[in-house]
């Protein structure tokens, strides 16, 4: 069961949008690694970081820009109003359950920001007798990792906290002269609770937290030990009810910060955003309607800016599913505090035309409003309008029990694309940011998974034309192809992975005269249990310590070994 797709709970199998779900244990096996490294391994994305972990990280979904992915925890809206997009390397790894990755543009149900796809983020919910857990790992680098926590439910109640520590050494980040040659190290303190009241059958009342404080090392000069502080939280309350056996409703308020600060060059941005959803939920039959009224906020305070912003939002949605035939259409209509409205619409459909085959095809809007850094700071112009998208895709499914495959094409015109661009219309003598930009983001998504023997083979190859219109030149930082392989088996009492990512050539400027190279990445894990309850886990990154950059002057990690146990008793 799925939630992202059109915000309700829904199966997998009966979805027509283009959906992956990362698990608990997908994400167990990765270490002290980070929520990027993990979506790295999923079709159809592509990260870049500025470093080691805790520095600047990029997600490209299908080629659009981070600021194009919605990110949500736990239902909770993540953004930046001054970079825009959200802080992935401010959101831990290991307080994480489950992931929702939909690629695709989402804007008729989820308004502003959904141009590239959506990517939710679960952390665990508490269910049956109480259940602790505590561990530690150790690694390259001096990595160190501690966690603890406790899950369960009794008398309607469910309740689940869990609490980590991360830190390493970490590596100097900077392959110039003129920064610091120190290594530029990384901490992190996190905490995540949900806390659930199933009041009777028909509702329910559930409050979720999660929040990280992160110091990392980076380098802007030669001598200063530079520090970024990153803090954020997001926080949810909502109540369910299934007033019949045919409706239901949300009601949810969600408020989320974002905050950023640099040391000793004083810098300081903050994000406050807050939402308020009440959606509406009818079934009858084959026929599924939903309605939803929301608002959103959006507050910056970012040296001299200290503005806000409001959205209203009425999103409807129709699902169809009868027979071979699946249905989605989405309409919605936000009115912004500065910009007025924007319609955004989706159609979807889905076809079984033979056993175990499905095809299908999707078209549809979306938009993403300039961020209040990109309007009110030196930088910025008041005057910048909406940036907008038109996307159609088809598709082509096959799955027959342990074995699946399928075929995506898109392609996604983005207009009005806000770049930084020549001054004039702002205070800078730098430059401006200005709606100068066209792109098309085009490419075929190729993802499989199939049983060899003791083996469970997966895979997938992205083929893709992220271009600027404007100038024919790839946009920066993204290859035109890549890909992942991963195999996993049990022996010996162990369950043994392997997988690899590799990539081609990126530019890292818009002029592409800056050249990437292509890496190959060879990864390995191990998990037993070696005493009744604990679980033991190693795992080798960057097997043969490949060079690569992801972002110029930037340098990664090399081979990274990690070794960590965990207590879980059942």
């Amino acid at each position: 069961m799925v939630v992202t797709a059109n915000r309700i709970a829904q199966p997998l199998s009966d979805l027509v949008a283009d959906m992956s779900i990362i698990d608990a244990q997908t994400i167990e096996r990765q270490g002290p690694g980070s929520v990027a490294d993990v979506l790295a391994r999923v079709p159809g994305i592509q990260i870049t970081r500025n470093g080691g972990p805790g520095t600047a990280t990029s997600v490209f979904l299908r080629g659009a820009d981070s600021r194009f992915t919605a990110v949500y925890v736990d239902g909770v809206r993540m953004d930046s109003q001054s970079t825009g997009g959200a802080s992935w390397q401010s959101i831990p790894l290991a307080l994480i359950d489950r992931i929702e990755v939909l690629r695709g543009p989402a804007a008729a149900v989820y308004g502003s920001d959904a141009m590239g796809g959506v990517v939710q983020i679960f952390t665990k919910k508490g269910e049956g007798p109480a259940q602790p857990y505590a561990g530690l790992g150790v690694g390259s680098r001096g990595t160190f990792t501690a966690e603890a926590g406790i899950s369960g439910g009794a008398g309607g109640w469910d309740y689940a906290l869990g609490l980590n520590r991360s830190q390493t050494d970490g590596f100097n980040a900077r392959t110039v002269a003129t920064a610091n040659p120190d290594k530029d190290d990384y901490r992190s303190n996190a905490v995540s609770g949900r806390l659930g009241y199933q009041i009777n059958r028909q509702h329910r009342l559930e409050a979720s937290l999660l929040a990280s404080d992160v110091n990392s090392g980076y380098d802007i000069s030669p001598v200063d030990d530079d520090r970024s502080l990153n803090k954020m939280y997001a926080l949810g309350l909502n109540w369910q009810a299934q007033w019949t056996a045919q409706y239901s409703t949300k009601l949810q308020f969600t408020q989320s910060r974002d905050y950023y600060e640099t040391r000793p060059s004083p810098y300081q941005t903050d994000t406050r955003l807050q939402n308020y959803l009440f959606q509406n939920e009818w079934r009858l039959g084959v026929h599924t309607l939903t309605a939803a009224l929301e608002r959103r906020d959006d507050a910056l305070t970012n040296g001299g800016i200290d503005r806000d912003r409001h959205q209203n939002a009425l999103a409807l949605g129709y699902g169809l599913n009868t027979g071979p035939h699946t249905v989605q259409l989405n309409l919605r209509r936000d009115d912004d505090s500065e910009f007025g409205g924007k319609t955004t619409g989706s159609a979807a459909y889905g076809y079984a035309f033979a056993t175990n085959w499905r095809a299908t095809a999707t078209v549809g809007t979306a938009f993403r409003v300039p961020t209040l850094y990109q309007r009110f700071s030196e930088y910025g112009d008041a005057s910048l309008r909406p940036e907008k998208s038109r996307n159609a895709e088809l598709g082509l499914r096959w799955a027959q029990g342990a074995n699946s495959f399928s075929a995506t094409a898109y392609r996604n015109r983005v207009t009005d694309l806000i770049n930084f661009s020549s001054p004039g219309s702002c205070d800078s003598e730098f430059g401006c940011y200005a709606n100068v930009g066209k792109a098309r983001l085009e490419g075929i998504t190729l993802a499989g998974t199939t049983k060899l023997g003791a083996f469970n083979l997966h895979g997938s190859v992205d083929f893709q034309n992220p271009r600027d219109t404007e100038n024919d030149k790839l946009l920066a930082r993204r290859a035109k192809r890549y890909a992942t392989l991963g195999a996993e088996t049990r022996a010996a009492g162990w369950t043994w992975a392997a997988d690899l990512q590799t990539s081609a050539k990126r530019f890292d400027n818009a002029a592409n005269t800056h050249v990437l190279g292509g890496y190959t990445l060879f990864n390995l894990s191990a998990q037993t249990e070696i005493v009744k309850d604990v679980n033991l886990i190693a795992r080798i990154n960057n097997l043969a310590d490949k060079r690569y950059q992801t972002a110029r002057t930037y340098a990664t990690e090399g081979r990274s070994v990690y070794v960590g146990v965990k207590w879980m008793p059942r």
